[in-house]
């Protein structure tokens, strides 16, 4: 035991994992505090507006994500490091055109009308986070998972996360328009990635030394298509509860349970971080099949009982959690983040599986997984929500869960024969 706690790797991933708690019990906190006001200050109505835009986003989102971590840490990790400033260029260059484009199709959709003008509002301001979250943040955090060291993002993000915290309870105060919130959400991304940027600057001797080459911006233009077609299904299926049950329900009733869908999905990031810090030291640095088999079940096992843990705690604080973050006028979504809690332990478990996808690039298999995933979950929905309301999204979203472990198992099982 003392010697593998004295391995660098080892040593780097334990540090790395406590500045990941840290980070996302900073960031729940703060999401609980935002979520109480906004809540409160809104209303069930137009906080349901505010959080269908805030959908829309994270919808559009994966547009941006062209030459995704799962291309870009394995090509840092397996590259020179003299090669550094060429690969970060041209994932930056790639990001940074389709970002701009995709803000600019998003702009246009709202100056047409295809949205709710309130929701359109909020969301032009929110859109904008995508011109910093993935040129900016996104290839710096590639940088420093491939060093398994996200203590600098972290850091910023914890302390641009409590300064948001505060702009918001400042224009709650104010009465701002509820248009206004959004553009808070776009400071922040650009706060993050312009330190991010001079930290990196600050490692390198006070030079940025990015450079574009082109066979290896069409590489990352063509090797990541599948893998971010099959992003853009994952998100679809995350948010389809969401744009599913806005056809069902009024913006008040989607507000109650997008109130409970928030707190959850903070903790079930736990996971999805979780397997992102941990993946170069004992996932895609391991070359021996029984090794990795090992350290797979040790992973799953230990995010098994995290999960659990945490669903239990949260499933008997329900009721003291809704009640004081978000006021009696938010009662019903009491019971539906009781069982929404739950689906954190498939997801983690899912998000375990995912890395050895992810390491021998299985871009059809991630695709097919995430298709499959969300066909699974539409046809539930179809059916459930009709007859059960918000309680039949979650019913959709479990089985596009269990849907997508099972790819992963039969995968790893078919990859790592010994």
């Amino acid at each position: 035991m003392l010697k593998r706690i004295k391995n660098p790797d080892v040593t780097k991933a334990l540090a790395n994992i406590v500045w990941l708690g840290l980070e996302r019990l900073t960031q729940i906190a703060v999401a609980i505090a935002i979520s109480g006001l906004l809540a409160r200050y809104f209303g069930p109505d137009v906080f349901g507006k505010w959080q269908y835009a805030n959908t829309l986003l994270l919808v559009l989102s994966p547009i941006t994500w062209v030459c995704g971590a799962e291309i870009l840490v394995p090509t840092i990790v397996n590259r020179p490091p003299g090669q550094l400033g060429t690969v970060l260029g041209s994932a930056f260059v790639l990001r940074m055109g389709v970002s701009a484009a995709a803000l600019v199709v998003t702009w246009t959709g709202i100056a047409a009308g295809f949205t709710d003008p309130l929701v359109g509002a909020m969301l032009a301001g929110l859109a904008v986070t995508m011109l910093f979250r993935e040129p900016f943040v996104g290839v710096i955090n590639a940088w420093l998972q491939s060093m398994t060291y996200s203590k600098p993002q972290l850091l910023t993000s914890m302390l641009t996360a409590v300064a948001k915290a505060a702009l918001v309870y400042v224009l709650v105060r104010a009465a701002a328009s509820p248009a206004r919130f959004g553009w808070l959400w776009a400071l922040e991304a650009a706060v993050i990635g312009g330190v991010l940027m001079l930290y990196y600057i600050h490692r390198h001797g006070g030079k940025l030394g990015w450079h574009i080459d082109r066979s290896l911006f069409r590489h990352f233009a063509s090797a990541g298509t599948v893998f971010w077609l099959g992003l853009i299904c994952m998100y679809l299926f995350l948010k389809l509860d969401r744009l599913m049950l806005e056809r069902h329900i009024s913006f008040a009733d989607l507000g109650r349970y997008s109130a409970a869908q928030q707190l959850n999905e903070n903790w079930i990031t736990l996971a999805l971080m979780l397997a992102q810090t941990i993946a170069p030291a004992f996932v895609y640095r391991v070359h021996d099949a029984v090794q990795l088999k090992r350290n797979l079940g040790r992973l799953i096992a230990m995010t098994a009982v995290l999960m659990i843990g945490g669903a239990i705690v949260l499933d008997l604080l329900a009721g003291v959690i809704i009640s004081r973050v978000f006021g009696p006028a938010y009662t019903e979504s009491i019971s539906i983040f009781r069982w929404a809690v739950w689906l954190s332990v498939p997801a983690g478990i899912e998000a375990i599986g995912n890395l050895v996808v992810l390491k021998y690039q299985a871009k059809f298999v991630l695709l097919a997984k995430w298709l499959l995933a969300l066909a699974v979950a539409f046809g539930v929905n179809l059916i459930a929500i009709p007859r059960m309301g918000s309680y039949g999204a979650l019913i959709g979203l479990a089985a596009g869960y269990l849907a997508a472990a099972s790819v992963n198992f039969y995968y790893i099982r078919f990859r790592l024969r010994v």
